[in-house]
């Protein structure tokens, strides 16, 4: 058998993809199989919950929807690695990746004689078809029907149509986010960019429920944006979000935590506007909490005559910054016992010490707060991890610093 090359199926679907429709990329991507040897190829989606892969099916085409917790599926997506057993024929699954942002994964049904370069060929095609997937996602419904396996409430669509994407990672940072309940959302919601060499980020969590609290937090996130890409720092970034919370919605208010990371220093700026204090976790423990609010809830701020106060911590190489919403630890089980700032940190502990990808530690602890409420979460639970791992030098930030001279 020769060597397997994905370039030629890869330059296909690109070249042909743009003719068709959303619906059509199912049926595209199988006829792809024959150009890397294989007989089938199925995509399969993570539902909105990240609990399910559900398949994206064409004409010809039977799958079951698989849970992601006990298969081999799940372990791809979970793991973030190419998984293959053997059933009458090697099938092959690819974690569906763009960057660091798990989609599903791909089913790939080969021949039994199994090539040893087939695994670098379906992980270039996967990354293909995942971009595919991006590109061709605005301009149908296909993918997000997929993708829900509940009907999802207005409030929550306008909160999901918000957000960017879960996952965001360079060489050198990570920011990864989760946010529950999928289908019921209201007042939660954050955002992130990268500029230069400043990450920037806002975990915001708006009063009440509903399409109120949802319309909230579509001007708070917009007035963030705005303020950003307009340059203000993050003390006039505060300061025009709680105004435009102040003459939209006089009587409502957000709380927020407003950051800013350094890639370069790691030094890490924050505003915490009457939010839950933010976990540092260094060396696979949680060493402290940053200080509590330093600011007033935006659209509170008449009330003090104070700026917001900006806090400054130096990050250590490898150190993470865990935010969150008071939705995870205010979880209330039957017996009444809160999730808890302990029992959050024991589980980030434990999964960072089980050197999880960061994205599926987040995904596991949102399973674990809604398990605590028995599936019925009283408010949104949302929490950010932001990660810090720069190259080893210590003087790698600055120009021309090659050791070896």
């Amino acid at each position: 058998m020769g060597v397997v090359d994905a370039g030629n199926a890869v330059r296909w679907l690109q070249l042909t993809a743009p003719r068709g429709g959303p619906d059509d990329l199912s049926d595209l991507i199988t006829r792809a199989a024959p150009a890397i040897g294989a007989t089938e190829i199925v995509v399969y989606l993570a539902d909105y919950q990240q609990t399910q892969l559900v398949p994206l099916l064409g004409n010809g085409l039977h799958r079951d929807v698989l849970s992601i917790e006990g298969t081999l599926a799940g372990r791809a997506f979970s793991g973030v690695d190419v998984q293959v057993t053997v059933d009458g024929g090697n099938r092959m699954w690819v974690p569906l990746l763009v960057g660091c942002e798990r989609m599903g994964v791909l089913e790939i049904v080969c021949p039994a004689d199994e090539d040893p370069d087939m695994e670098s060929a379906v992980r270039e095609l996967s990354v293909s078809v995942a971009q595919l997937l991006v590109n061709r996602r605005p301009y149908g419904d296909v993918v997000e029907r997929m993708r829900r396996r509940l009907p999802m409430q207005v409030a929550a669509e306008i909160v999901w149509g918000l957000l960017p994407p879960l996952t965001f990672a360079t060489d050198d940072m990570m920011v990864t986010a989760i946010l529950e309940p999928c289908y019921d959302v209201g007042g939660d919601v954050f955002d992130y960019a990268l500029n230069d060499n400043v990450l920037s980020v806002g975990l915001f969590d708006t009063c009440g429920h509903g399409i109120k609290a949802s319309t909230l937090a579509s001007l708070v996130v917009n007035v963030y944006r705005n303020a950003r890409r307009c340059g203000l720092d993050l003390v006039d970034t505060a300061l025009s979000i709680d105004k435009w919370i102040r003459s939209e919605h006089p009587n409502l208010f957000s709380t927020a935590l407003l950051a800013e990371l350094d890639r370069n220093t790691g030094r890490l700026r924050v505003i915490n506007a009457g939010h839950p204090g933010a976990l540092l976790l260094r060396d696979g423990h949680a060493i402290r909490e940053l200080p509590g609010p330093t600011a007033l809830p935006l659209g509170l701020g008449h009330l003090s005559p104070r700026r917001p106060r900006v806090h400054e911590e130096d990050l250590h190489p490898g150190d993470r910054v865990l935010a969150y919403t008071d939705g995870v630890t205010d979880a209330v089980s039957v017996e009444g016992e809160r999730f808890g700032v302990d029992r959050l940190v024991d589980f980030v502990n434990r999964a960072l010490n089980d050197e999880l990808p960061t994205p599926e530690t987040m995904r596991r602890l949102v399973r674990a707060v809604v398990t605590h409420q028995q599936d019925e979460l009283q408010d949104d639970a949302t929490a950010v991890f932001l990660e810090w791992r720069p190259p080893r030098s210590p003087l790698a930030h600055l120009p021309y610093s090659d050791e070896g001279r």
